[in-house]
């Protein structure tokens, strides 16, 4: 008996969730501690160098097993054909036609809602997943007026492809306020809520860097600006070593990974240690603002 485990993330047109992929994994660890041999099967988009559908040779399998989602549609149906001599079984599913033919292929459909039947828990419930960092990560577009020293395009670029390869959670957030739109911070107290579940900023922006240090989370901040501006004079107003700044030089790449791996890895592990809200000693700004009155 061996079968094979497949769901929507194991179509090349289908979709990849976080629910598809933990309903996957709970069926695997499900077979594997019945001792049932299994694989399963990702799309190349999704999980590249992995076993496609394409390369899962019908003939070495005796189940089919497609799990979460809805059944329905032209791809569902292909598995039929594709794993005939397969005895197909569907779980924790949604049926909504049952007598769609991607439901009728089935030999045994076990599913989570059903006209007619009882609603039963998801199977994505079941697996614990890996804990990892939450990274806001807070970037600055524009900023004009720092003419041909600015670099903030090929830096968020550079900046966010490393980012990408990094284990966490990443949190896309923006400083801008606006009450018209639901997707954006209205108070200023909204962002500093948000800022404080972080483990970790990561940041181009002055205010990035100055609201996570105020609120007690490591920042590694990258000044997008060559030679330096007012990020880097910022993280030295705070005395924060996590500041990444470039030269003049114009050709990529112009941040190194190595740089970013080891402050990342500093923040995480020793710049949010025992670290609580707090606020800079007083520049003297207001002082110096009322004098000025």
């Amino acid at each position: 008996m061996r079968a094979l485990v497949t769901g929507w993330p194991s179509f090349l047109h289908g979709e990849a969730t976080a629910g598809d992929v933990l309903a996957m994994e709970a069926v695997r660890r499900a077979l594997d501690g019945a001792g049932i041999g299994c694989d399963v099967a990702w799309s190349p988009v999704f999980r590249p160098g992995g076993l496609d559908l394409g390369r899962a040779d019908p003939a070495r399998y005796t189940h089919l097993v497609f799990a979460c989602g809805p059944l329905h549609g032209a791809q569902v149906e292909e598995l039929h054909r594709r794993y005939a001599r397969c005895r197909r079984v569907a779980v924790g599913v949604s049926v909504i036609d049952p007598d769609d033919p991607a439901v009728t292929g089935f030999d045994a459909v076990l599913p989570r809602d059903a006209p007619g039947t009882a609603a039963r828990h998801d199977l994505a419930a079941l697996p614990e997943a890996e804990r990892v960092p939450v990274a806001g990560v807070v970037l600055a577009p524009g900023q004009r007026e720092y003419g041909t020293r600015r670099r903030h395009d090929r830096i968020e670029a550079e900046l966010t492809d490393w980012l990408s390869g990094r284990a966490c959670a990443r949190m896309p957030l923006d400083t801008r306020l606006d009450p018209r739109d639901w997707r954006l911070f209205s108070t200023a107290g909204e962002l500093e809520s948000a800022l404080r579940r972080l483990d970790v900023v990561v940041t181009t922006r002055l205010h990035g860097l100055v609201l996570a240090l105020k609120n007690g989370v490591p920042a590694l901040a990258v000044d997008p600006v060559a030679g330096g501006a007012k990020v880097t004079a910022q993280a030295r107003a705070w005395s924060w070593p996590a500041v990444v700044t470039t030269g003049e030089r114009d050709a990529p790449p112009l941040l190194d990974p190595a740089e970013l791996d080891r402050w990342w890895s500093w923040c995480l592990e020793t710049g949010g240690a025992g670290r609580t809200p707090a606020r800079p000693p007083s520049s003297g700004l207001l002082t110096d603002l009322l004098a000025a009155l």
